[in-house]
């Protein structure tokens, strides 16, 4: 056994010490409609989370069980998404409309119940139906047993929530449906936002609505970062300050120094900041990153802003200093950072996978359709957008979700077992000027890839320009993957494979597709049950860019997705 004779018996000691004191981390989420103020313009009412904006933080320590009651006060249909939260045993709570549930109904309620063992970092949850995450969202922060002194990286004094959003002045859920009935997609955000608030770079000087941090000089914080944005990626800085990225997704790094951070949405960055700058006033920004080539639809060319403070400043009326921001269009700043971060390599955690069962290459980007019959406000003699993953368009079932099909083996009608391990036709996916319209078109399908259960799979995800060439953000429910390579372009494999990092790939549940590129992801299907992947614009997910991978159960019944519980909402 080598090396592991040492390391089985105190990784043996260490399981037994952990499940010894695992706790049950137990919240209620109250989703209802309250008024709020931002930007200086008049009330409105949003839906959200026991009233807060962001909504409560769950803390958690590896091994805990979370349970959290869910009271769905609002007007709404709901659900709640565990982002990262790899739900082995209880896939009933993963929590994707349509995929793993039926909606909870308004006056209704449904308890959610999962472990977080194996996994440490920051992660989040979100509604996961029509575009209420803009408001119904929050942190999950999964902290080491051994507490901060078993961190892989010095002990920080102090940590900081930086969760990252997107603002409209708008009612979303009306938005969304007039999106859907007329095929034209819904507009950009009003403004972006640091911990619910957009800061005061947009002419408007309510006192509330900027967030504040404050440090001592020459101390450690550890700032979790993560961009519950709908549709835009952000780029982060502090002014006169550095960091070192820690961790990704819940999964450590090894350190990796830098002055800013991309976080697309869906992601989460852990990065340590040292107060090393003079006693004074910083902004803290989060700008957009607007990655679509051509241009794409309008969006907010605005920066949020947050305050760090440090004690001990005299003029506190002084303005704060204001970090130089990367054009918006900067693909070179959000590739080498995205590119960039490798796993720091731990005693018993996962590593990548040396052979493969399965290879997938899938095409992912945005087309035209027809207008759906339900689209009653749809013009119908023209084609509208759509987007797809190898030419199939998903549209999610109506009346069953698809893990109930696939746990009573009554598929019939909602979703079928033939989505293509490659595109329908092979291409130039990227050029700038191809002859690619009669690809434009994407039809709309339940299909869904069936995988043997502990089957390997590598996917190479390739970036099209049927429309637009942008980056798009690819969540995978269930699993971590590791990204192997990643580049511009046509995917070349001989090219490829000679950059394949099989030591220490970083490990990730959202890849964030390098601008008219590709990358290759590969991961283990240990996990049975129905799990969504997808774009993590939502305005890319009303369109279509989604799939679902089906794992079949494994040998035994801990490999097996279990009983729905007695509580599980019905459609």
């Amino acid at each position: 056994m080598g090396v592991w004779s040492c390391i089985l018996p105190f990784l043996a000691v260490a399981l037994v010490a952990s499940v010894s004191r695992a706790a049950v981390v137990e919240h209620t989420f109250n989703v209802g409609n309250f008024s709020i103020r931002q930007l200086c313009q008049p009330p409105r009412i949003i839906t959200a989370v026991n009233r807060q904006l962001p909504g409560p933080t769950i803390y958690a320590r590896e091994g805990d069980t979370v349970v959290v009651h869910l009271v769905n006060n609002s007007p709404y249909n709901m659900t709640i998404h565990w982002h990262g939260i790899f739900q082995r045993g209880t896939q009933w709570a993963d929590g994707p409309a349509m995929v793993t549930q039926c909606p909870v109904i308004p006056g209704g309620n449904y308890t959610y119940r999962f472990s977080v063992a194996g996994q440490e970092g920051t992660l989040w949850w979100h509604a996961h139906i029509s575009f209420l995450r803009a408001t119904v969202y929050g942190a999950l922060v999964i902290r080491p047993r051994g507490g901060a002194k078993a961190y892989p990286f010095p002990k920080p004094a102090k940590e900081k929530l930086v969760v990252l959003g997107e603002w409209w002045d708008d009612d979303v859920y009306s938005m969304e449906r007039m999106a859907f009935m007329t095929g034209i997609p819904a507009r950009h955000a009003d403004a972006y936002t640091i911990n619910g608030k957009p800061g005061d770079f947009y002419n408007c000087s309510a006192a509330n609505q900027t967030d504040k941090f404050e440090v001592r000089q020459n101390r450690t914080y550890l700032l979790r970062i993560v961009n519950a944005a709908m549709n835009t990626p952000l780029f982060f800085k502090v002014a006169k300050h550095s960091f070192t990225v820690v961790g990704a997704d819940a999964c450590y790094t090894t350190p990796y120094k830098t002055d800013v951070v991309l976080v697309s949405p869906g992601q989460t960055v852990d990065a340590l900041m040292v107060a090393n700058a003079a006693v004074g006033r910083y902004y803290m920004a989060a700008s957009p990153y607007d990655s679509a080539i051509p241009r794409g639809p309008p969006f907010s060319d605005t920066t949020a802003t947050a305050v760090l403070q440090y004690v001990g400043v005299r003029h506190k009326a002084s303005r704060p200093v204001l970090p130089r921001r990367p054009a918006v269009n900067d693909t070179a700043t959000a590739y080498r950072f995205s590119s960039s971060l490798t796993a720091l390599l731990l005693p018993g955690r996962a590593t990548v996978p040396l052979s493969v069962d399965t290879h997938m290459f899938v095409t992912v980007g945005l087309g035209v359709s027809d207008c759906r019959p339900e689209q009653l406000l749809c013009n119908r003699t023209s084609q509208i957008f759509s987007s797809s993953m190898n030419n199939a368009s998903l549209v999610l079932p109506k009346d069953t979700s698809m893990l109930e099909a696939h746990f009573r083996n009554a598929t019939a009608g909602v979703y079928t077992r033939d989505f293509p391990d490659t595109p329908p036709v092979f291409f130039d996916y990227t050029a700038d000027a191809s002859a690619n319209g009669t690809m434009q078109y994407t039809t709309k399908s339940t299909k869904v890839k069936t995988l043997r259960y502990n089957e390997t799979v590598e996917m190479v995800l390739q970036n099209t320009r049927l429309i637009a060439k942008e980056s798009h953000p690819m969540h995978i429910h269930g699993f971590n993957f590791f990204i192997l390579a990643q580049g511009f372009g046509n995917y070349d494999k001989n090219r490829a494979v000679r950059r394949f990092n099989l030591v220490n790939p970083q490990e990730r549940n959202t890849i964030a597709l390098p601008t008219g590129g590709w990358a290759v992801i590969r991961f283990v299907a240990d996990n049975p049950g129905m799990w969504y992947m997808h774009c993590h614009f939502d305005a890319h997910i009303s369109l279509g860019l989604g799939m679902v991978l089906e794992v079949l159960d494994g040998p035994t019944p801990e490999t097996s997705v279990p009983p729905p519980p007695a509580d599980f909402p019905r459609c």
